[in-house]
């Protein structure tokens, strides 16, 4: 009797899903009425309409915008919203790109001013005294509360809301680091299949195997490639986010820009602080995302794949290696981020030089004081280079120490891991299981044993070889971790950097100045400041105002002049004459606002301009750009 075949055509999974709805679409249509047809076509022919309508008016908006966009960018110029935003015009590729920059809105300032005015005790950023919104000299850039206060502060301006592009990018980034861990593990899997069917000869499943991996590749080089675009992006989405917050902060009717250097004198060199150390935290604090978040899922994910395949034992070594390089690294680790603080004031020194040369370039031909200028220049590189140069010989040592404990003792300890299952198969877990199988008991199942036997060493080299890939990938994501105690160091200093610009800034906007606890204000100081301006006066008036040059906070001003009473209406005409120091200069200053006003009354017109007032400083001023933008 002939066997019947048991052979059938299977048919494309894809097919046979279109075919199944296909029917169950035509079962229905047959089950509808003739009127509710008539509607149907109805509303798709209007939909169709609407649609090509729809289409030819956002049509002929996007060219009059791309029209609109030529002529803004032929004029170097853009257009300002009534909520104070501003639109430009950017080339991009053929055409131009709309940009919509919004301005920090005045709550917001408000709302950060206690993160930076007002820090929590427990972040040891208070010296004891009412704060003045920069850290106290005692407190140093570190690991410790202060940096995580600093942190989140700055975090709250560069992911401002929930929904926002920042966080868009986060979850993104996360996805793919966490597609990376899941083509982590397939690697290791396949990596050991492999060694396993070239040990067995097993040709076609080996060829099959080298095809899966270049496959898996691909996909792998992708994600990688994937995520260093999101890190960048994310590092320029924070840095676009804190520039623009500084800039409003820094550039405003309020002054502050001036008020920073002059009067202020909280830091020394702002453009470094914005060019630079801006730069530097935020490239930081993007890859830490990326050097703290994928190696932590690394390190939950692997370390419950090896607990599976090796026991509990190895999950408790496994830990209690972590736990003892992570303190050993941590007390022997060198105070990166002081010194990273310290390399940035001295860069931003050292910057500043050039610029006073630059800034006084002709002064300083006249008198002839090239050499000078020299010597100074070199004093101050050379204490750079000597502090660069100390920060070097210190990363030899820890990189050292580093290096022996996560490459080679690391390395060293995952072969003791891994052999767990073949010397202590009780506490092997999976791959213990394989060994306490036991040889053959009678001479009948010889032929079996061997076999058995065979498979055994397969089975063996395949565990190995993959717990032997995820040991590394974890040996990998651990060193990670331990390197990034190092990075974080660095970041603290970036951050400490950053936060004190931005907190003095806030105090220089807010004029949060004042005298230490139980003590009095100096006289005339910026803690002493008791005058008044009232803007919308239609002429000008100083009541009972004294002339006093300002010192840099703390110190007391120097009076000029001791009570100034002077009025001036519309078309009214005023010379004001003397010797060199007597205060001229000093009426201009005080009537700008560029000086405060310690005591009495200054009235002056709101704007600046033809409908108000119009200053002329000593010094002739054009800004950078066209006739239009003067």
């Amino acid at each position: 009797m002939a066997a019947q075949s048991t052979l059938r055509h299977h048919e494309d999974p894809i097919a046979t899903l279109y075919h199944y709805y296909a029917s169950i679409i035509r079962s229905r249509l047959k089950r509808t009425s003739r009127a509710t047809k008539l509607l149907a076509t109805l509303a798709l022919t209007l939909s169709i309409v609407a649609s090509g309508y729809g289409g030819r008016r956002w049509w002929k908006r996007r060219k009059a915008e791309q029209e609109r966009g030529h002529r803004l960018l032929r004029r170097n110029s853009g257009l300002r919203g009534k909520d104070g935003s501003r639109t430009i015009y950017v080339p991009y590729r053929d055409s131009t790109s709309k940009v919509t920059i919004h301005p920090t809105k005045p709550m917001t300032f408000d709302a950060h001013r206690r993160l930076f005015l007002n820090p929590p005790r427990a972040a040891g950023l208070s010296d004891g005294q009412l704060s003045t919104g920069v850290p106290p000299p005692q407190t140093k850039p570190g690991l410790n509360l202060a940096f995580l206060h600093q942190f989140l502060s700055l975090l709250s301006i560069m992911v401002p809301r929930w929904n926002s592009k920042e966080t868009g990018l986060l979850l993104s980034h996360s996805a793919f680091l966490i597609l990376r861990t899941y083509l982590s593990l397939v690697v290791a899997r396949l990596d050991g299949e492999i060694v396993r069917d070239l040990v067995a000869g097993k040709g076609r499943a080996f060829i099959w195997g080298i095809c899966k991996w270049c496959g898996l590749g691909a996909v792998a080089s992708y994600v990688n490639s994937m995520i260093k675009y999101l890190q960048s992006k994310l590092s320029i989405a924070f840095r676009t986010r804190l520039t623009r917050y500084i800039h409003d902060l820094y550039l405003n009717d309020n002054l502050n820009y001036y008020k920073l250097s002059n009067l202020d004198g909280g830091i020394a060199g702002a453009d470094q602080f914005i060019t630079q150390d801006l730069t530097l935290f935020c490239a930081s604090a993007a890859s830490l995302y990326s050097s703290l978040g994928k190696p932590f899922v690394d390190i939950c994910v692997f370390n419950w794949q090896l607990y599976r395949s090796l026991g509990p034992l190895a999950l408790t070594g496994l830990l209690a290696n972590y736990f003892t390089t992570a303190t050993l690294l941590r007390r022997l680790s060198p105070p990166f981020g002081k010194l990273k603080a310290v390399e940035g004031r001295r860069e931003g020194e050292f910057r500043g030089l050039h610029a006073r040369l630059i800034a006084n370039a002709e002064e300083v031909a006249f008198y002839g004081g090239a050499d000078m200028e020299k010597v100074f220049l070199d004093a101050g590189f050379r204490e750079l280079k000597a502090w660069m140069e100390g920060i070097y010989s210190v990363k030899i040592r820890y990189n050292m120490l580093e290096d022996f404990i996560l490459k080679y003792s690391w390395s060293a300890f995952g072969y003791l891991i891994t052999s767990l299952p073949i010397f202590l198969p009780a506490w092997g877990g999976l791959g213990g299981s394989l060994e306490l199988s036991g040889p053959p008991t009678t001479a009948d199942d010889d032929t079996a044993g061997d076999a058995s036997r065979e498979g055994r060493e397969r089975g063996r080299m395949k565990e190995f070889i993959t717990n032997k890939r995820l040991m590394l990938s974890l040996a990998d994501a651990g060193g990670r971790m331990m390197y990034s105690i190092k990075d974080l160091s660095e970041l603290a200093g970036y951050t400490s950097r950053v936060y004190t610009l931005i907190s003095t800034l806030h105090r220089v906007h807010a004029s949060a100045y004042f005298p230490p606890r139980n003590t009095a204000p100096e006289l005339y100081s910026l803690a002493d400041v008791q005058g008044t301006i009232q803007r919308g006066f239609d002429g000008l008036r100083l009541e009972h105002v004294p002339l006093v040059a300002p010192a840099l906070f703390p110190r007391p001003g120097d009076v000029l002049a001791d009570r100034l009473d002077l009025l001036l209406h519309h078309t009214d005409h005023l010379l004001i004459s003397g010797a060199n120091g007597v205060g001229k200069s000093a009426i201009a200053r005080i009537i700008a606002g560029l000086w405060p006003v310690y005591r009495g009354l200054v009235s002056r017109p709101r704007s600046i301009g033809d409908a108000g007032i119009l200053f002329l400083p000593q010094r002739p001023y054009l800004s950078v750009g066209t006739l239009r933008d003067q």
